[in-house]
């Protein structure tokens, strides 16, 4: 994931989580809405409440991992938010890219 193609605004940020759709399962929500210069944007968020820095940290840097894998299952004209849950502590990698990419399949 590049820096220009990451929301760091938290009006945008909120906005999406407001007003999107969402896709969800045990591990993670992934809410879009259509973007507003038709580039592809993402924002990661995590929940302070699942572990040390360290965790969460680690937790983001596989999601990413997992988001750099997949960049052609996100439609080109969507802005994504990926909430992380409690579901991704007790799991490994594997399922983590299992049920983001199954997640960003059902999307429309």
């Amino acid at each position: 994931m590049k820096r220009y193609e990451m929301i760091k605004d938290k009006r945008r940020f909120n906005y999406i989580i407001r007003n999107g759709h969402y896709n969800k399962d045990r591990n993670f929500v992934i809410y879009y809405v259509p973007s507003e210069d038709g580039k592809i944007h993402y924002g990661i968020a995590i929940k302070n409440s699942l572990g040390h820095a360290v965790v969460r940290n680690r937790l983001k840097r596989q999601t990413r991992s997992i988001m750099d894998n997949n960049k052609n299952l996100f439609k080109k004209e969507n802005d994504y938010i990926i909430m992380i849950r409690n579901g991704c502590l007790g799991g490994n990698f594997s399922e983590m890219n299992e049920s983001l990419t199954k997640l960003l399949k059902g999307i429309k």
